[in-house]
């Protein structure tokens, strides 16, 4: 492994993490370098759980040093609390191990506000935001108006900051939803408190990264939520506030696209969706919650129940177009196990139209009916299988159907949440 970008390729809660992990043990660096705290990575080493949200998975190997890049959007207080966490759980985390840009994006007391506060306010929908704060941050940071880990690390600076963006934020706060005004000094004194713990993590992390793949290091690139939730290329206005897919992972660490040799798409063997959208291939139904009780499918930031429902080719052959798809993780298909059929989505019907394209178009999306065809399921457990020859026989063809419709070879097959409940079918075991 050289250097890696791991991609989600749906709308989120692929098990990007199993597979982030799973390759981590071949790198030397792991890499955040969008979203914040509003993902919710579950790793399952041997009886333990990890749930991460902000840092990275590469924590959980020793010999990985973890960055979080200049793309992500950093709360400080939950920064050091899920960093006390974790080494209350016996993980040895030093400013050695991870890195924190100088140049990321603070979420402060008031973006939180305003995205809690403004949900559903400008135009009357819900967009199932965790309210954490992401997107007013990333928005202050396109107006200009953000304030960075830098600016932290100097009071002169960080008061200047915050004295010029609160004026407005507090006009929006008390005229349009009624809340008392902040306090410049308090929100100061609370941030200034955060940046004695967090200077020793502050590097120039594009410069580290740069040596990095210098000195020929393994890089792995760990991207947050999904690409149909990517802010220009998913489901608008039902997205998450950064660039999800491959180029995310450049712009958001500061690496040059020659860097990148290989790019692994992660999909479940289904479909899920946490909040608001459109989903054509959702099922309301007692299949519907079967899988979502089999594949315990709850948002491990919200604990929101997720929507789940068959795959989707249309959808699927959009993101392969979009990231460029090198290999494959298929996570979740013994979730599928018991089935007498198993179906895929290969076309929405739209009135009287047939698509075969991914639209862009909201309401059509909404309204689509998905066409499917249909496949021999599977009685037979997975879970101790580590063989691709040993899979049942509809189980194979299930893989290879995918493969066709995402034109990249799978590499990884998850039968399970372990690290050793997988299948390496692209290293000459299929």
């Amino acid at each position: 492994m050289s250097s890696v970008v791991v991609v989600g390729a749906q709308w989120g809660d692929e098990a990007k993490a199993k597979v982030v992990d799973l390759l981590s043990a071949e790198a030397d660096v792991v890499v955040r370098s969008q979203g914040g705290n509003n993902a919710g990575h579950t790793v399952v080493v041997g009886n333990d759980k990890f749930i991460l949200h902000l840092i990275p998975c590469g924590v959980l190997r020793p010999h990985v040093v973890s960055v979080i890049a200049s793309g992500v959007v950093v709360d400080p207080k939950y920064f050091l609390e899920e960093l006390g966490t974790l080494r209350s759980r016996g993980l040895a985390i030093t400013p050695e191990t991870l890195l924190l840009s100088e140049r990321a994006h603070l979420i402060m007391p008031y973006h939180r506000l305003l995205d809690t506060l403004s949900e559903g306010k400008k135009t009357g929908v819900k967009l199932g935001t965790t309210g954490r704060g992401i997107g007013p941050c990333y928005a202050d940071k396109a107006a200009r108006s953000g304030i960075r880990v830098v600016d932290l690390l100097d009071e002169e600076t960080l008061r200047s900051r915050l004295e010029a963006a609160l004026p407005e934020k507090n006009i929006l706060l008390e005229k349009l939803y009624g809340h008392r005004a902040l306090s410049a000094d308090e929100i100061a004194a609370e941030y200034l408190g955060y940046a004695s713990e967090l200077r020793p993590f502050v590097r120039d992390t594009q410069k580290f990264l740069s040596r990095a793949f210098d000195e020929k290091k393994r890089v792995l690139f760990e991207s947050a939520q999904g690409t149909l939730l990517d802010i220009d290329h998913g489901t608008y206005p039902f997205v998450t506030s950064s660039n999800a897919a491959v180029y995310g992972a450049c712009a958001g660490s500061g690496t040059s696209p020659r860097r990148i040799d290989k790019v692994v798409g992660v999909l479940k063997a289904y479909t899920t969706r946490v909040g608001a959208g459109p989903f054509p291939t959702e099922l309301s139904d007692s299949l519907g919650e079967r899988l979502r009780e089999n594949g315990q499918e709850f948002g491990a930031t919200t604990g929101r129940p997720r929507r789940c429902g068959w795959l989707d080719a249309v959808a699927c052959r959009y993101v392969a177009r979009l990231n460029g798809f090198t290999s494959l993780a298929i996570t979740k298909i013994d979730v599928l196990t018991g089935l007498e059929k198993v179906r895929v989505c290969t076309a929405y019907r739209a009135g009287a139209r047939t698509l075969d394209e991914f639209p862009s178009d909201l309401r059509t999306l909404e309204s689509a009916e998905p066409v499917y065809e249909e496949l021999d399921g599977w009685r037979e457990s997975l879970g101790g299988i580590r063989s691709f020859a040993k899979l049942p026989a509809a189980a194979r063809k299930y893989v290879r159907r995918i493969e066709e419709i995402m034109s990249a070879p799978v590499e990884i097959l998850s039968v399970g949440p372990g690290r050793d409940e997988t299948l390496w079918i692209g290293r000459g075991k299929r």
